[in-house]
């Protein structure tokens, strides 16, 4: 464990000396020389510094060194890969299960038990979403780090393509799918992609200064996904408890409001209708007007039917 405090505080600064790490770890300054040189035999690269005190400071290594972890930081690892194991990156199942494997073997008995425990007593579904080319996920990711332009052949929800010119922002995953937010130069505004339906052209455009997103991320996809997305939109209140809406509702459903209002939309206002008689909770319809008329129609097939009433056009 001790180790583990003093290869962070290695990564915390440039440079310590040999007192400053014997006092925060509270040992001998000779007992830090013995731990330096423990991670250095573990493959850390740890340079010592010259000049009347002396002193620490962590390389960066050619290779990645094993990992030093806790008991929680194992099984977390663990969960995680799991997780991946059943995601939704394509091609990145078998990766994660051969990791999962190395893990295993190089942990105490304790542990290996722990996680087999979890692994048996567990089932995990697979994903829903489309899957994502991983090389894709990872230029994306690159470019967001780098502040470099994209070019990429884009489907549209409505089957339509063409080529975008973005400036990417960040990744956001809801669980069941991938998306990119981004500022679109052809359109001078702020557009979500799905990642799967990207196909990247390269190379890579010039560097851009980064532009303040309108708000919060997060809620910037949620909302274009939900709400913005679909051909017709709508805004409604829902009457009950906020936490409960917040655990029924899939992020794919729209914004939630502090208020109860929820932003959402649908390819029609049936479905929009069918949507929100799904909820089980009582609503009230702030716009679009035409939702309220699909849900008068809606009402009263379903009365019709819980007559036992054959339907008009039967």
């Amino acid at each position: 464990m001790r180790l583990l405090r003093l290869l962070s505080l290695l990564q915390a600064r440039p440079g310590w000396s040999g007192a400053e790490l014997a006092d925060r770890l509270s040992v001998t300054t000779r007992t830090v020389r013995s731990d330096i040189e423990r991670l250095r035999g573990l493959g850390y690269q740890i340079h010592s510094m010259t000049g009347t005190a002396g002193g620490y400071r962590l390389g960066a290594g050619a290779a990645v060194p094993p990992l030093l972890l806790d008991d929680d930081e194992a099984v977390a690892v663990a969960v995680g890969l799991h997780t991946a194991a059943s995601g939704s990156v394509a091609g990145i199942e078998e990766t994660s299960l051969r990791a999962i494997a190395k893990l295993q073997r190089m942990l105490p008995p304790r542990l290996r038990r722990r996680i087999e425990a979890l692994r048996a007593a567990t089932v995990s579904l697979p994903g829903r979403g489309p899957a994502i080319d991983p090389a894709t996920l990872t230029a994306v990711a690159a470019a967001v780090r780098d502040r470099e332009r994209l070019r990429f052949d884009y489907q549209g929800h409505d089957g339509g393509g063409g080529v975008r010119t973005v400036e990417p922002h960040r990744l956001v995953h809801t669980g069941h799918r991938w998306y990119l937010l981004a500022w679109d130069a052809d359109r001078a505004d702020w557009r979500t992609f799905r990642a799967d339906r990207i196909r990247l052209r390269t190379p890579n455009g010039p560097r851009f200064t980064p532009r303040r997103p309108p708000e919060d991320v997060a809620a910037h996809i949620v909302r274009g996904v939900g709400s913005r997305a679909w051909r017709y939109q709508a805004r409604v209140r829902l009457h009950a408890p906020l936490e409960r809406l917040a655990e029924m509702l899939p992020p794919t459903a729209g914004l939630l409001h502090e208020d109860g209002v929820l932003e959402t939309g649908g390819p029609s206002l049936h479905d929009l209708a069918g949507f929100l008689g799904s909820l089980g909770v009582p609503f009230t319809v702030i716009d679009p007007p035409e939702l309220r008329d699909a849900l008068l129609a809606l009402a009263d097939r379903c009365a019709a039917a819980a007559r036992g009433e054959e339907p008009p056009d039967a």
